[in-house]
């Protein structure tokens, strides 16, 4: 187990979303989630924990290494670091669910010039990854960051009913050098926390499934 904790990951069975709109109510049964697998440069093994809540509705992620960094100090390879969490949910009988947000929180340190990306998509063992949702930070910038996906009514994707799909997160988090002086600056953007504080929530959509016909 890791020494300190870093980043925490939280599913929660019902939102309202900022833009109003009350997803339908979440099913009543126990929700159990596995995590199936870890991967990426910036969860690397060994590097990263995971921790399922005692009541399987939640887990935490710890991480060590997932920072993304240019300059001084970083190594090519250091300008791009990513994470995929491929997560089993057992549904409750007869509903099915979706993605309707994400909260996704950390620290970025950027040199005049510099750059930072943090971006996630979401999808279904055998569907098409959603497209990107990119958040952007410029130097300079040296403090926390906060971003929110927020996933149009219309445009959430459901896992099929009656089906077992594991469902896959893909976190990136990128650094550029832009017009600073890489010989000069370091410029990094992390999922780091010194004081474990640090939190990402994604937030459930849930959606009734058509009952059998007889």
């Amino acid at each position: 187990m890791l020494n300190a904790l870093v980043a925490a990951v939280t599913l929660f069975s019902s939102v309202v979303t900022p833009n109003g709109w009350v997803p339908p109510p979440a099913p009543a049964d126990k929700i159990i989630i596995d995590v199936v697998t870890v991967n990426g440069t910036g969860c690397r093994p060994g590097s990263a924990a995971v921790s399922v809540s005692p009541d399987n509705t939640a887990f935490t992620v710890t991480y060590s290494e997932y920072t993304a960094q240019v300059g001084v100090g970083a190594k090519p390879t250091d300008l791009r670091k990513n994470c995929q969490l491929n997560l089993y949910v057992h549904v409750p009988q007869g509903f099915t669910y979706g993605i309707a947000s994400a909260d996704y929180r950390g620290f970025a340190s950027l040199a005049a010039g510099a750059t930072g990306l943090e971006r996630a998509n979401y999808y279904f063992q055998g569907n098409s990854p959603t497209s990107y949702v990119n958040h952007n930070l410029k130097g300079p910038f040296e403090d926390s960051w906060q971003f929110t996906d927020e996933i149009e009514v219309g445009a959430i994707v459901y896992k099929p009913c009656g089906e077992d799909r594991n469902f896959n997160i893909n976190t990136e988090l990128r650094a550029a050098v832009g017009t600073s002086d890489p010989k000069k600056t370091t410029s990094f953007v992390t999922m780091d926390s010194t004081d474990g504080a640090i939190k990402t929530t994604y937030h459930f959509s849930w959606k009734p499934c058509p009952k059998p016909k007889n």
